[in-house]
């Protein structure tokens, strides 16, 4: 039994869209023979599954129209948006509100008292972009500057896309109202289309916050405003009010004295705004690749993301179909670091409390008491880090909310939460490095406390072993990352550069696939064709290079591991 269910519910326009990897499984090739030769039972020789991520289907096709004889379920479709991105007639159904949950009625999912806004809260710069070719604010390197460096630090681009890796910068301070952005400050309450003459497309934007409690209050759902129409009775009308009320999390730091929900230039805000809210127009030249795939093979408008969450969680769930707990390393379930010390003996040693609490603090509008990705480290007292939750019991802050919702809705929904298990619901590093060591008990001062220690949980390699079928996962620049396991050299300029994205590999959170050499190193080392590597050996592994499909949106991307999130405050 497994969180899945409880993890899974994810509702309208919360799909997914940035990082990039494949599985390449060759159906019905026994040990060691050739992928190119081994007979199949169909025409069907080879399957390849490519995970975008933190992209909604609207953020990306509000504006598309199917080819003839097909339909699609999307904002054009509904009236919300004209095929200009101005407001359509039906723009009132996507309205987007304000709400208050405070603390003397716990972590609320459908909050009652909401208020519409009347203008949304101003989308504001990203804290990472002002110009590509600058020192960025997190002080980790100089940006790229040249096109020889642009080939220097990233080798899985076609070579006309290179140039776009020296564009893009907000040109801006950072968390302001972003500029380029048409009537910024008076946006109506609801979608609003990104890119124009001054915001071309491909620009750095903001990410919005992923996050599992999160992700539920934005989507509003509530089995009262249930419909044939909309069974789950989720409203999605909240989405900046949990952008501006707590956006990331808190890991457990008060609410500032100076906050707001509303940008000024002397108060602290979650540096969101309205983010979420933005979208691409297909009809004016947005979003390309995807299109040319849409008019041309298929698209789905009615799957949107594998659980509540970012990346780790929904990569997680791509894997194994389950939801992995904290465990005591070997496979038995134990209780995540909870306001006690880590690190001892480090310049990193702290205290911090893995386990989520998104019941609003005392005083506050929304500031959850606990959640997030984590703070300080690298020679500095870590923090924070709420990310883990209990849903056994029913007395778990944020629990009850989600549980009670589930437990009404028409067709019932086993949360199937074994009893003692700290599940994961948001990002935290594997419990293994690229080369098979443990991460989760390296107390390094280069490594994070905020990781999982090693995962029994059954995975997709494993079925797949067992059934004597191979298959290769692809992760771009994993070679780099096997001499770079601290992944110091992420956002590097030059030939060290390091963007493998370690929370994205579901495999690095497993025990069977970690710790067996064979299966592990079945791909390492190699950086061309699948079909050498595949006549090696039958087992899963590793392969450095997933192309990359163009820039699928602006936006800066979340934390390919937890060291960026730290440094640069990735979403």
């Amino acid at each position: 039994m497994s969180s899945s269910s409880l993890l899974a519910q994810a509702r309208q326009h919360l799909a997914v869209g940035t990082s990039l990897f494949a599985l390449l499984v060759n159906l019905g090739a026994p040990a060691p023979v050739s992928a190119q030769t081994a007979p199949t039972t169909s025409p069907i020789t080879h399957v390849i599954v490519i995970i975008g991520e933190n992209r909604t289907f609207d953020h990306l096709f509000a504006t598309y129209q199917p080819m003839a004889g097909e339909t699609v379920d999307n904002l054009l479709s509904k009236g919300i948006v004209n095929p200009d991105g101005s407001p359509g007639p039906n723009f009132s159904q996507a309205l987007q509100y304000s709400a208050v949950d405070n603390h003397k009625d716990a972590y609320q999912i459908s909050p009652s008292d909401k208020t519409p806004f009347s203008t949304l809260p101003a989308p504001l710069t990203d804290s990472v972009t002002p110009n590509p070719c600058t020192v960025d604010p997190g002080g980790v390197s100089p940006g790229i500057c040249t096109l020889a460096q642009a080939h220097a630090s990233e080798n899985g681009l076609s070579n006309d896309y290179y140039k776009y890796l020296l564009t893009g910068g907000t040109g801006q301070a950072s968390a302001v109202p972003d500029a380029r952005i048409a009537n910024v400050n008076n946006l109506p309450p609801g979608p609003f289309q990104l890119t124009s003459n001054t915001m071309p497309y491909d620009a750095y934007v903001t990410s919005p916050v992923h996050r599992f409690y999160q992700m539920w209050q934005q989507t509003d759902c509530n089995i009262l405003f249930a419909s044939s129409s909309n069974p789950s009775g989720c409203r999605n009308d909240l989405f900046p009010w949990v952008e501006v009320t707590i956006g990331a999390g808190s890991n457990g730091k008060p609410q500032p004295a100076n906050f707001s929900t509303e940008y000024s230039p002397t108060a602290k805000t979650t540096g969101e705004g309205s983010t979420s809210m933005g979208f691409y127009n297909v009809q004016q030249g947005d979003v390309p690749y995807l299109k040319f795939l849409a008019d041309n093979y298929a698209m789905s408008d009615n799957y949107h993301q594998a659980v509540m969450g970012g990346t780790g969680a929904n990569h997680i769930m791509m894997g194994t179909g389950d939801a992995i707990w904290f465990s005591d390393g070997n496979g038995n379930p134990a209780v995540p670091p909870h306001k006690q010390t880590v690190f001892a003996g480090t310049p990193d040693a702290g205290i911090v409390d893995e386990i989520a609490n998104p019941n609003a603090a005392s005083g506050t509008n929304n500031w959850y008491t606990e959640d997030g990705y984590g703070g300080g480290g690298f020679g500095s007292p870590v923090y924070g880090g709420g990310s883990y939750t209990n849903c056994s019991d029913s007395t778990a802050p944020g629990a009850p909310a989600v549980l009670n919702y589930l437990s009404n809705l028409p067709t019932l929904i086993d949360p199937r939460c074994e009893p003692g298990h700290y599940y994961l619901l948001n990002n935290y590093n594997p419990g293994y490095f690229g080369d098979g060591s443990n991460a989760y008990t390296d107390n390094n001062i280069d490594n994070t406390p905020f990781t999982v220690p090693p995962s029994s949980v059954r995975n997709i390699g494993d079925a797949l072993l067992e059934k004597n079928v191979s298959f290769a996962y692809f992760g771009d620049q994993f070679n780099a990352y096997l001499s770079d396991k601290y992944q110091l050299n992420f956002g590097a300029v030059g030939s060290t550069s390091d963007q493998y994205c370690n929370i994205c590999n579901f495999f690095q959170y497993s025990t069977s696939i970690m710790t067996n050499a064979a299966v592990r190193t079945a791909f390492e080392g190699h950086d061309r064709p699948v079909q050498r590597n595949q006549e090696r050996n039958a087992a899963g592994g590793f392969l450095r290079q997933a192309q990359r499909m163009g820039r699928w949106s602006p936006g800066v991307i979340e934390g390919r591991s937890l060291r960026r999130l730290r440094k640069k405050d990735h979403r």
